[in-house]
This record gives structure tokens, sequence and C-alpha cells, in this order.
């Protein structure tokens, strides 16, 4: 069964997705749109029967789509995902839902009535290696978590700008907040210290905070920090320890390991070479089969780790542990 699909949304993230659907039997994009229609356009140009669109419901009523793939940035989001949730489109869409819990909680709640299919963009939940992971960590005691995202600023003008993106935490670093909930079950407290040390300086216009901490505690009783800064030249280290009774895993962008003696430390990482290719496989998979088992974060689960960081961000502005 070959899957219509368009696109809302042509920047590099879209790249990536187009990329790995010319590679997936069956899946043939026809619509492409974007503010920037010559984007739209040069998107389209890649696909023999695609047209390009500056307007979405002008995209949706002119072509006949099994799914979509939303792509915006923070604050772009909304008018796309009511106008698929209006005609029962399912659809696939980036983190994060937004910038704050409103407008997300609103499209959860009308993505619940219509019963739509829908996945979000946490690819490292799909690394292979986590099956065998969560195998581990049920035989635990989990203890503490810490996790990172330690880079630089992405240079798109409205990754800086707090109102637009949410900040590191909730645009970023939300795939390692993402992962300890996937791993480690719920949040329900978070206290943020965040600072504002270099990158206001040099780049203009940028008042999202550079350096930040989050400390959590989880419904099982386990505590956890993570990390992020975005101040450093280049990157540097990403991903997220769980520490137990029974040793450490250790989770990177496309791996995991288990190190549960010293030997075990210089033991080689399980590698999913692209698991965004395996998110792409299962959303299409269950737009065919009807099967939403298949998706490992739809909207209404990746909602509860959008609400952690906007969480996250509140604590850090009014100094007070904020619960869930």
């Amino acid at each position: 069964m070959t899957l219509k699909l368009g696109f809302i949304g042509t920047g590099g993230v879209a790249k990536a997705h187009i990329a790995n659907l010319a590679a997936i039997e069956g899946a043939e994009i026809t619509a492409f749109c974007d503010l920037q229609l010559e984007r739209a356009e040069a998107a389209a140009r890649e696909w023999s029967d695609a047209k390009a669109y500056s307007a979405i419901v002008d995209m949706l009523d002119d072509r006949k789509l099994d799914a979509a793939f939303v792509c915006l940035p923070p604050m772009a989001h909304g008018e796309a995902e009511r106008a698929l949730i209006e005609r029962g489109i399912p659809f696939m869409v980036e983190k994060p839902l937004g910038v704050d819990n409103e407008l997300p909680r609103q499209l959860a709640a009308q993505i619940a009535e219509k019963g739509l299919i829908t996945s979000v963009g946490y690819q490292w939940r799909y690394i292979q290696s986590l099956d065998e992971a969560k195998q581990f960590l049920d035989s635990s005691r989990i203890g503490m978590s810490l996790g990172c995202w330690l880079g630089s600023m992405p240079k798109v003008p409205w990754w800086r700008v707090q109102h637009l993106s949410g900040g590191q935490f909730v645009e970023q670093t939300t795939h390692i907040t993402d992962l300890l909930r996937y791993l480690c079950g719920e949040v329900i407290e978070v206290y943020a210290a965040y600072g504002h040390r270099i990158m206001h300086e040099l780049e203009e216009g940028t008042d999202v905070a550079d350096v930040g901490t989050v400390t959590m505690k989880l419904a099982n009783g386990s505590v956890a920090t993570i990390s992020n800064t975005c101040l450093i030249p280049a990157g540097h280290q990403t991903g997220l320890n769980v520490y137990t009774d029974q040793g450490v895993l250790e989770v990177k962008a496309n791996g995991s390991r288990v190190i549960r003696t010293k030997e075990d430390a210089s033991a080689h990482f399980a590698i999913t070479q692209n698991p965004r290719l395996f998110e792409d496989t299962s959303f299409l998979d269950a737009v065919r089969t009807g099967d939403q088992s298949l998706i490992k974060s739809s909207y209404a689960d990746s909602l509860k780790t959008h609400e952690v960081t906007v969480a996250a961000n509140m604590s850090a502005a009014t100094g007070k542990p904020v619960k869930l």
C-alpha cells in the first residue's frame, strides 16, 4: 500500500525525515508546504508527483493525504495540527510541541476525541538496544539518573529567543527528559536553576539561558539531574546514565550499554545507526495497520515530557520547586 504523504515545514529536521522516506517502500511524498514557497518548491522537485504550497489549507484541500509530517519551530505550532485534526489526517510532529502548555494540552484533547494516530519526534526511544536496557532496569532498583546536553547554540535566530523557542531545556534537552521518562517513569517534581553567562553578550537578541541544571523527583522514589549548556564552541556530550544496584545503564544518541563490572566500562555501545528511520517506519506502519502500539511516542505521552520541561522553566523563573 502506497501512502501519500505531505510535509509542513521543509527545514533541516524535515530533510532528515525526507531522506528516510525515500528509502521506505510505499512512501510517496506528494505535497510540501513552507512559508518560504521557494523552499517547498525545491523539495518538491525531488519527487515526481509532488507540488509546493505556501498555505497549509491550500495543500490539504488540494491533495488527498494519508498522513503528514509537521516539522515546524516551537512558536509555529497550532494551525497545522488543527487543520490535520479537523480532516482526520494522522500526523508525525517534531518536538517540542510548543513553547508552553496551553496549546499542546488543547491539541491533545482534540486528538484524543478524534482517536487520531500521532507520533512525536522523540527518536531516542527508537534506539533498538533500549528494549534490552529496559529489561535490565526492570530487574534492578534505580537509585538516580544523570543526564546532559552540552553543546553550542544553534544558529537559527528564533532558537535564542525565549518566547519563540522555549529555551534550551524545552527545545533541545527535552530529548533527555523524555528518555528519562521512558526508562525510569514519571517525574513528579522539578527544581531548576538557570543562568545567563555569555551568549547574550555574543549573539544579539539572545535572551535564553545558556546554562541550566534541573533536579527531579520521580514517582518510583529515584532522583535525577539533567544539565544543559549552549555556550561551548562545539558539541561535547549528550546522553543519560541510570545508576542502579545492578550496574549502570549508559545511553547516547544512537546506542546504549550496561556496565556491571569494571571490565564492562570498556565495552562497546550497541549502536542503532538511524533511530529516526525506525521512528518513521513505525509511524507509517501504524497508519497502514491502525495499530498505534507500534508508536513509542504518541502525542498524549509526549505531552507529559513537554509538561516536565515547561515546569523546569517555571521553577527557574520563580526559584521554587514545581510539582507535576
